[in-house]
């Protein structure tokens, strides 16, 4: 751990209420209790680490599948080994519970619950407020609760505190409540839970404190910010800044095909500058839990306050249009051999959102199998970790990747490490690759974005 985890209760800690000193030494000692709401990608992964820091965690979920796979020691996030939450399920480190009630039992309690948007495109706090409220009925003083869930600023301080201090207490005196927002990247080998920075800020100074006092306690470094609103701020940018920046290169591409170049060899030359420059990737659109839609949360916020968050809005045209000019490379590929899409079997590789995992929230593979389908074409799929789709309209079984002999275009969505991108080359008679997977396999036979 780092210096950060060696951290004193406050100087004046006598002039604190006793509930909450005591709280500040179970959480500087690891002694505190920590409840984790949530328990899929984000919230597993904190939990084990919060016991691999040796504090007792008790993970809350909805999903009665989730709880029985915990408590019998198995996983089903990949980023936390079957092996590891074995074992701190034999130290009695780590457990899963529907009882709501355990809550009044944890001296601190992290919220990871889903925040996807509404059908208008405005932010959806529903988990969120059923999580706060299950909180709130069973609120006692000397409890720190720490949201999670990426969201719009002022959503922890006119949001949650309200409905916790709803029964009376009051924040900074009886509980303490601060906003840290999880930074997951799944199937990241290199960057996890445990040594991703931890930004924290806290709707007073002393929750600030605590809270970085809790994850000071399992993770490498924290980085404390003024507020909880600049916590969540700082999440937006983020994920704004990676939004905004794809759709550049994005649009990149698009002019790279109009003037004969290969836009991969020209992120490429422009890397080798060692400053003022970050290499940014196209493809065929944004996926997963935060990219996409953060920026929403943002430019959400932005309007409500009456200001126009127009590089942001047109970023996020960009990049919704990317699925469609996929489907029209497609098309491309197919009126070259002299068939049209309709009636043409098409098949695309790879349907999660990224390489390597099993998630397809917001994948761009599922609205080119939808815009592909609509237009009248076969659509079939091959993904390692996505045995079938049956979402969003969809009902498909993935099939082999050797199918790819059969169809008349394939369609490079997700390059999993897992694909023979070689055979794949070899057999499909049409290809468009919209990761740059075949690279130097480059034919006449492949397009690209």
């Amino acid at each position: 751990m780092s210096a950060t985890a060696v951290m004193a209760v406050p100087d004046r800690e006598e002039h604190l209420p006793e509930p909450l000193r005591q709280l500040l030494a179970r959480l500087v000692s690891r002694q505190a209790r920590v409840g984790v709401i949530g328990l899929g990608y984000v919230g597993l992964p904190l939990a084990a680490q919060f016991a691999r820091g040796g504090f007792t965690v008790t993970g809350f979920d909805v999903d009665a599948d989730r709880i029985e796979r915990i408590n019998r020691g198995e996983s089903y996030i990949p980023d936390v080994p079957a092996a590891e939450l074995a074992r701190h399920r034999a130290a009695d480190r780590l457990r899963a519970s529907a009882d709501w009630d355990a809550l009044r039992e944890m001296d601190a309690v992290s919220i990871c619950v889903p925040t996807p948007l509404g059908k208008t495109k405005s932010p959806d706090l529903s988990y969120i407020m059923r999580a706060v409220d299950q909180v709130a009925a069973r609120l006692r003083p000397g409890q720190l609760i720490v949201l999670e869930s990426t969201t719009y600023p002022g959503t922890t301080d006119e949001v949650v505190l309200p409905r916790l201090a709803e029964g009376g207490l009051r924040v900074g005196e009886d509980f303490l409540l601060a906003f840290s927002p999880e930074r997951v990247d799944p199937g990241n080998g290199r960057f996890q839970t445990g040594n991703i920075p931890k930004i924290v800020g806290g709707v007073t100074p002393l929750c600030t404190q605590a809270t970085q006092a809790l994850y000071s306690g399992c993770v490498q470094r924290v980085v404390p910010v003024s507020s909880a609103r600049a916590a969540e701020m700082a999440k937006l940018l983020e994920n704004t800044f990676r939004n905004v920046n794809i759709a550049l290169v994005n649009e990149v591409a698009l002019l790279c095909r109009e003037f004969g170049l290969n836009v991969w060899e020209v992120i490429e030359a422009a890397a080798s500058k060692p400053f003022g420059f970050m290499p940014f990737y196209p493809g065929p659109g944004l996926g997963g839990h935060c990219i996409p839609i953060d920026p929403v949360y943002l430019s959400w916020r932005a309007r409500a306050a009456g200001l126009e968050p127009r590089l942001i809005e047109v970023a996020q045209q960009i990049n919704a249009g990317m699925p469609q000019h996929v489907v029209n490379r497609v098309a491309d590929a197919l009126n070259d051999a002299g068939k049209a899409l309709r009636g043409s079997a098409v098949h695309v590789l790879g349907v999660a959102y990224k390489k390597n995992v099993a998630d397809t929230r917001e994948s761009p593979a599922l609205d080119i199998l939808h815009l592909l389908a609509r237009r009248g074409a076969r659509v079939s799929y091959s993904d390692p970790y996505v045995p079938r789709l049956s979402e969003a309209g969809l009902d498909l079984a993935a099939r082999p990747v050797a199918e790819v002999a059969d169809c008349d275009c394939a369609v490079i969505a997700t390059d999993h490490d897992g694909f023979d991108f070689a055979q794949i080359a070899a057999l499909a008679p049409r290809i468009v690759d919209t990761r740059n997977a075949l690279g130097a396999m480059r034919s006449e036979k492949v397009y690209g974005l």
